[in-house]
């Protein structure tokens, strides 16, 4: 696997290090991959490479020596339990003090995002406004991580001119995929989309997609994944931090 290799120490204090999850199925890792392919190619000079919680190497004990200045930018959509205590729990097992970013969302590029991968599903804009849209999210046993779904779902509704968009859960809580599109139905939508809002291939976006199908609707966008746009976010939260850490050591 390309990023399992260890990058030589970093003496610059320009570098970016993304913290997955990780997953079992190579797709993950791939993802990421690219991720960190097209962060690079956006910023020359950036030192920019990733590490996992689990599952794939390099695990972040491992690359976190290497990284003394960096900024650790979180991989992840909402500020569930993963980002409020695995990552800062691990970076302190780790020894590593390092500023870390804020998670991607909410953001309006994880909705250009969205646009992206519907668009190559074959969804047409125009046709937003007779179209129930289901934004299919992992779910989560934080509340406040479910709400913030659900104010992604209720913006991308107002700004992109949705006739309904309901948010499902692949897993953890209420409501499924198929609760979501009979919410859609009741409300005589006959045309209707799904949009995982989920990174990268695995279990769960393959749940939805199944889930999809036996439901019988016509639109089912891929995952985020590598989108430029998830490229620039990536960006964007290292600047932030970066920024951050400097006004508090003015």
């Amino acid at each position: 696997m390309l990023l399992g290799r260890l990058p030589a120490p970093d003496r610059t204090g320009t570098s970016l290090l993304l913290i997955a999850h990780g997953s079992r199925d190579p797709r993950h890792a791939a993802t990421v991959d690219e991720l960190v392919r097209q962060v690079r190619s956006l910023r020359s000079g950036l030192r920019v490479s990733a590490a996992y919680l689990d599952h794939c190497a390099p695990r972040l004990a491992q690359a976190v020596d290497r990284y003394s200045t960096a900024v650790a930018v979180p991989l992840l959509l909402n500020r569930a339990f993963h980002a409020r205590s695995d990552i800062p729990a691990a970076l302190r097992e780790a020894g590593a003090d390092l500023p870390l970013a804020e998670v991607l969302g909410p953001s309006p590029l994880l909705l250009a995002a969205l646009d992206r991968r519907l668009a190559e599903a074959g969804f047409d804009p125009a046709e937003a406004h007779r179209t129930g849209l289901v934004l299919a999210a992992a779910g989560s046993s934080d509340r406040a991580a479910n709400a913030a779904t659900r104010a992604v779902a209720a913006e991308y509704c107002r700004t992109r001119g949705f006739a309904a968009v309901e948010v499902a859960h692949a897993s953890a809580a209420p409501p499924q995929l198929a609760d979501a599109v009979a919410a859609l139905r009741a409300r005589r939508l006959r045309q209707l989309a799904v949009a995982p809002y989920l990174l990268a291939p695995g279990l769960l976006p393959d749940r939805i997609a199944t889930a999809a199908e036996a439901a019988g609707v016509d639109t089912v966008a891929p995952v985020l994944g590598a989108a430029p746009e998830i490229a620039r976010l990536l960006l964007r939260r290292y600047d932030e931090a970066r920024t951050a850490t400097a006004v508090a050591a003015a």
